[in-house]
């Protein structure tokens, strides 16, 4: 028989490895099937959270916090509009990249866009609380179920459903004739544009789909945790979301799955039960150089990930769009 405790340290689990896996499979379609090299992803994560606080939160008058107004919305409220919020700014810092900038420019705006974007939420006071973050955010069905346990396993529950609802959709769309001219704008946006496809469009398509993916994973963060605070939306968030994605497999929904088992879930967790060494928060300062030296192994011994992106099978047209490319290159080379 699980003790009650360890049935509860379970559970926890199983609700950030469904909500993490949510985030990374937006991330890998951005970045594994398309090419687009988010380091602003965490932008849509913080804004989910933050939507899906204000809305389930109440009224700011006669609280300890400040923020623009709560409107108490039930669930699953709070959850559409933060998806809905995700997709938006995603879909803005697309239009602000795409078709202007390639490759590592990409990278750098997004970059500079999500520390412009932490650093401004930090001293916003009358927005978001300035840097203490919102508390006391309602948990989402707490009226359902009495037990701390019971609620934790439906918390768990929840997140899973939407975890494979979301792999499955991410699935479809990249095994899927649309996930074949992302992966052509991945490896040739030249070639994929000779061909018809408008590269501009598709990018900007998965950027709202990511980022949709994004800002719900951000609301069930902060609804579960009954938090949000903006240092939580840091670079090295992405970061860590970037090094599960690479030792998994970019490109691989199953990759995905199995890297964020091992990383952040795992590799973190597991550095909780080592012994007290040095000073206080040692070991949490240490879980990321370890973190960093991993995903540097990993980029040099097998750079396609644990479970390496698999060929998505051509139809007819397919194979006759792939030896038009290869025409293409052939020409332009």
């Amino acid at each position: 028989m699980i003790s009650e405790p360890l049935q509860f340290y379970i559970a926890t689990l199983v609700v950030l490895y469904a909500i993490t896996l949510i985030a990374v499979l937006g991330l890998n379609l951005q970045y594994g099937v398309t090419g687009i090299l988010n380091f602003g992803y965490a932008v849509p994560i913080g804004l989910g959270g933050y939507v899906a606080a204000l809305l389930s939160l109440g009224p700011p008058e006669g609280t300890f916090q400040t923020y623009l107004f709560g409107l108490g919305l039930p669930f699953p409220i709070p959850w559409i509009a933060a998806a809905i919020a995700g997709a938006v700014i995603s879909l803005a810092l697309g239009v602000l990249v795409t078709g202007r900038l390639r490759g590592d420019y990409q990278a750098i705006v997004l970059l500079a866009v999500s520390v412009i974007a932490t650093r401004f939420i930090q001293n916003q006071k009358e927005l978001v609380n300035g840097g203490a973050g919102l508390a006391n955010i309602p948990q989402p069905m707490r009226d359902l179920v009495d037990s701390p346990l019971g609620y934790q396993w439906l918390y768990a529950s929840v997140a899973v459903i939407l975890a494979v609802a979301t792999f499955v959709v991410m699935e479809r769309i990249s095994r899927g004739p649309i996930g074949r001219a992302l992966r052509a704008v991945r490896d040739n946006p030249a070639a994929a544009a000779a061909i018809g496809k408008d590269t501009v469009r598709l990018q900007l398509l998965v950027m709202a789909i990511g980022g949709a993916a994004a800002g719900l994973a951000g609301a069930m963060t902060a609804q579960y945790l009954t938090g949000w605070n903006p240092d939580a939306w840091l670079m090295l968030l992405t970061f860590t979301y970037f090094t599960g994605l690479i030792l998994g497999g970019a490109g691989n929904s199953f990759g995905v799955a199995l890297g964020i088992a091992l990383i952040p879930i795992g590799f973190r967790e597991a550095t909780r039960f080592l012994p007290t060494i040095g000073y206080a928060g040692l070991i949490e300062a240490l879980q990321w150089v370890a973190i960093g030296v991993l995903a540097l192994l990993v980029l040099w011994l097998r750079p396609n990930g644990l479970v390496p992106e698999r060929p998505v099978p051509y139809s007819r047209e397919g194979r006759a769009s792939s030896n038009l490319v290869a025409r293409v290159r052939g020409g332009s080379s």
